[in-house]
């Protein structure tokens, strides 16, 4: 982990929004189980992992900056206490925390948006608002025995819903209040020389013009070797009088490993596409209590959790949980040798969370009797 990593959050600015909002609505649906006794402690930790009882928006500023961000929570369906009754208040419900992701975020960090379609939708204005840039929608099918046996369409009047959806997005990085694409571009005007000269900067026919200047939908972040080589030709043959050019600072250009910083990462398995066609939780998978019943309803395969965090981190990395349910995303961190930070505001559910970290056995299998 780098030295930009392993700084919080509370070392820098503070953040300007309110770190506390009244929920919404207070209504959750009936849990299976809901333990009498009290957490032992209310911070559990280990050589990965930091797990807290409590809100994560009196947290956020203790916790190492995140390489990525797993966000699980309020879906607008009364999950749990505090879930809103519907999409439409979901947008004030994220806002808070959006604001402290944002604060928090590195220019390399990746947020995997959980949630229903309708409820990513009123929450994606929020995001964008606030410097997170849409990626691409993955959805999880959970296939037809997700449905019940006897439902009745014409009742429904719908096709039956088997889907969720997980939205990757990265936070938008800025130099001097520019976003990237914007920067590069500026920075190449000030060198006075002509556009078509950064292909000859760059050793390539067309490329640096169409795609690492433009500024629509076709730019492409311009690979470090490509960066490199438009920062050296920019600075010998640009006006003297404007060096250096494409420098953070204004006394030193940019490095290819700086630059290199400035993406978040990325590495696709192969033949995985954005369908993600995975059964729902079931039998052995399921945390469940003695009467059987699932002890949480929004309980996420690990498999999923391990292959978004595989995808956009190393080992080393800091995930954020922000709403951990039973810690499903800092499990999954932990057995890829991530660091992990995690809060969850319902004792019942963080004692069962808790518990698959200590469990000797199967971590599915919980007895907390």
């Amino acid at each position: 982990m780098n030295g930009s990593q392993m700084t919080t959050i509370g070392e820098r600015k503070r953040l300007s929004h309110p770190l506390k909002i009244e929920a919404t609505s207070t209504v959750g649906r009936g849990k299976a189980v809901i333990l009498d006794t009290e957490p032992a402690q209310k911070h559990w930790s280990d050589r990965w992992v930091s797990l807290a009882l409590g809100d994560s928006l009196s947290l956020y500023e203790s916790w190492e900056r995140p390489t990525v961000i797993v966000s699980d929570g309020a879906y607008g369906v009364l999950g749990f206490e505090g879930d809103t009754s519907d999409h439409l208040n979901l947008p004030d419900w994220y806002e808070p925390h959006v604001t402290a992701w944002s604060a928090a975020a590195l220019p390399s960090t990746t947020l995997w948006f959980w949630n229903s379609e309708i409820g990513w939708a009123a929450v994606h204005p929020v995001l964008e608002r606030h410097g997170w840039r849409y990626v691409g929608a993955n959805v999880w099918d959970k296939g037809k025995g997700h449905i019940a046996g006897n439902i009745n369409t014409n009742r429904i009047r719908q096709f039956p819903v088997v889907t969720e959806v997980c939205i990757q997005y990265v936070f938008e990085a800025r130099i001097n209040g520019l976003p990237l694409k914007e920067w590069l571009l500026a920075e190449w005007k000030r060198t006075g020389l002509p556009l078509r000269e950064a292909n000859i900067a760059c050793g390539v026919k067309d490329a640096a013009v169409r795609k690492y200047l433009d500024q629509g939908h076709l730019w492409y972040f311009p690979p470090v070797e490509k960066f490199g080589m438009l920062v050296a030709y920019a600075n010998q043959h640009g006006h003297p009088g404007g060096r250096p050019y494409f420098s953070f600072d204004g006394v030193t250009p940019v490095s290819e490993s700086e630059w290199a910083k400035m993406r978040s990462k990325f590495s696709c398995p192969h033949g995985v596409t954005n369908v993600w066609q995975r059964d729902a939780l079931r039998n052995g998978e399921r945390i469940k209590a003695p009467n059987g019943r699932a002890v949480h309803l929004n309980q996420k395969p690990l498999d999923l959790m391990e292959r978004i965090i595989l995808a956009s981190s190393e080992a080393g990395d800091v995930i954020w949980e922000p709403f951990g349910g039973l810690f499903s995303a800092s499990f999954a961190a932990r057995r890829l040798e991530r660091h992990a930070f995690s809060a969850e505001i319902d004792p019942t559910y963080y004692q069962f969370g808790i518990k698959r970290f200590t469990s000797p056995n199967d971590p599915h299998q919980l007895q907390l009797w």
